[in-house]
């Protein structure tokens, strides 16, 4: 009993001296490597073995909407490769338009992270394939969270488009897409995502940038291609710029001066 009181009178003590109790924060949850991601997948019993096997309830999104590309969403077998699969309904009478898609990384090292690069599939009105394309990714670092990723677009002008899958075929996961270092980088550290926009720390390379691989799951968001959006992808860095030979060079080669 008098020890249940001295302690009582221990904690008083601190917490009248200004010392206070902080819950634990929740952690986030640790994303799968690269290999178990791909390991995860192997294990999932395919739903299907034809595109036109898959449920094509849900519609294009107005705007991007975020989608896991991971349990439980449908695997597809397709012709060997094994992909996560996203099954949408096109606009029957608006076209032609684009797609967005936006993906994230997948961790908080830039040296150990993957990004969901999407394979597009259009069909026609009877599931048959029209077009399929691996969507190439360019980087932008913006200043909030959603003009923050790897950004792509697919254009939508063929009348018979009725259906679109989005997944990840084998010579998507073959590629990779150019990450240049945030200007925010402090130090031996760089932040993915634009600075507080994430907050996420990554260590810098020598080279200034990286290849992220492209990895069989992920976030990715998709919808109509919106006026926010074209402009995020008219800035958005797509490879390593040319080296050029100085300012003064460029500028009397832009305006014929001898100087």
């Amino acid at each position: 009993m008098r020890a249940g009181i001295a302690a009582t009178i221990v904690l008083a003590a601190g917490l009248g001296a200004g010392c206070s109790i902080v819950p634990a924060l929740p952690q986030p949850a640790q994303e799968p490597t690269l290999a178990e991601a791909a390991a995860r997948l192997a294990q999932r019993t395919p739903c299907c073995r034809d595109w036109s096997e898959l449920d094509f309830d849900t519609r294009l999104p107005a705007e991007p909407r975020r989608f896991r590309f991971d349990d439980p969403m449908p695997v597809v077998e397709i012709g060997g490769q094994r992909s996560y699969a996203l099954a949408l309904r096109l606009p029957a009478s608006e076209k032609p338009y684009a797609v967005l898609f936006k993906a994230e990384l997948s961790g908080r090292w830039l040296r150990s992270s993957y990004l969901f690069a999407p394979t597009a599939v259009l069909l026609d009105a009877d599931l048959r394939p029209l077009r399929t394309v691996d969507v190439p990714l360019c980087e932008s670092i913006g200043l909030t969270e959603a003009t923050t990723g790897a950004f792509g677009r697919l254009d939508v002008d063929d009348p018979a488009a009725r259906y679109l899958v989005v997944a990840s075929l084998a010579s998507q996961l073959a590629a990779t897409t150019y990450w240049e270092q945030s200007p925010a980088g402090l130090g031996n550290d760089i932040l993915i995502g634009g600075g507080a926009a994430l907050g996420k720390s990554a260590p810098m390379s020598a080279s200034g940038s990286f290849q992220i691989p492209h990895g069989p799951a992920g976030v990715l968001y998709v919808g109509r291609l919106t006026p926010k959006y074209e402009r995020v992808l008219s800035d958005a860095i797509c490879g390593k710029p040319d080296t050029g030979q100085g300012l003064l060079k460029d500028l009397r080669g832009a305006l014929g001066k001898p100087f």
